[in-house]
């Protein structure tokens, strides 16, 4: 195993977490082979310093804190390279829906109630990452919520 590589990848990893695929990803883009990025990883994952499962944990939790959707969170699991394996766990440390869309929602609306203001929150939230479903019953309750304060 290379000494520079391991070195490297070292100094990677005190910086901040990476998943195996993109710790193999950096170390090649800085000049390791890719059998020697592999090599490393690998010995790292043997010691518990690069742990996917606990690096998925961690991006699901970052994303959701920013008021992502699951949808979004798939994605950056699948961009970091997370085998799909791992996804639904770490999607189970996801808090509900319901009141992250909702409170999303009623921020980008400000008391608006236009279609078209409507139609502009619906497709942020859609970007966000959430469902249809989720962004419909959130649209929902805020008319009802308007209904009762009129």
């Amino acid at each position: 195993m290379n000494d520079e590589a391991r070195k490297r990848a070292l100094s990677l990893l005190e910086k901040r977490d990476y998943s195996r695929k993109m710790l193999i990803d950096k170390l090649t883009e800085k000049g390791a082979t890719e059998a020697e990025a592999g090599e490393v990883a690998d010995w790292l994952c043997e010691l518990g310093v690069v742990d996917d499962s606990r690096y998925a944990a961690l991006v699901a939790r970052h994303y959701a804190a920013k008021g992502y959707g699951e949808r979004r969170v798939r994605e950056e699991l699948y961009r970091r390279g997370i085998s799909r394996e791992l996804w639904d766990e770490a999607m189970e440390e996801l808090p509900e829906p319901d009141e992250t869309v909702s409170r999303l929602l009623k921020a980008r609306l400000r008391g608006r109630s236009a279609p078209e203001d409507i139609q502009r929150a619906q497709n942020y939230l859609l970007r966000r990452g959430y469902s249809r479903e989720e962004v419909r019953a959130a649209i929902e309750r805020c008319k009802a919520e308007i209904e009762d304060t009129e």
